[in-house]
């Protein structure tokens, strides 16, 4: 075990706090091409998978769900333009274009024909019902005959 003297505490507990995953400034939540991935979360029970997708600013009608040989494919096109009338002079003017694609290869279980989306709050809910066939049994006793 080796001991190490810290000549200065403050500073090393700043760049220790500094270090972790909240200032965290790394690409992981960036495509290859450096526009933003919003965050999903996928959860399950017994009766259906749950997609919330986090993207705050759009509309529903900026959003476009596929489904193609089991692959769930959420994505987003926006485009704003800051306009002016047709008297008014500018100095600067600046175009706001957003896109992203997220897919999602759906399970065995899933039942593709009766997914339903949602969008509310900045957040795209999407939920994916269970085969009825798929989903656990409780269990039953079985005469002995």
């Amino acid at each position: 075990m080796s001991l190490v003297k810290f000549s200065n505490q403050l500073p090393s507990m700043v760049d220790r706090f500094f270090e972790g995953d909240f200032f965290d400034w790394s690409t992981r939540n960036y495509s290859p091409l450096n526009t933003t991935l919003p965050s999903v979360n996928i959860r399950e029970n017994s009766d259906e998978f749950k997609v919330e997708v986090a993207a705050p600013g759009f509309d529903k009608g900026d959003f476009k769900l596929e489904l193609y040989h089991d692959v769930l494919t959420i994505s987003s096109e926006k485009q704003q333009e800051n306009t002016t009338n047709d008297d008014e002079h500018f100095s600067k003017r600046e175009f706001s274009y957003q896109s992203f694609t997220r897919s999602f290869t759906l399970p065995h279980t899933a039942d593709s024909d009766r997914i339903d989306a949602s969008y509310d709050n900045g957040i795209l809910r999407v939920s994916i019902p269970k085969k009825e066939d798929s989903k656990p049994k409780p269990s039953r006793v079985i005469e002995i005959k």
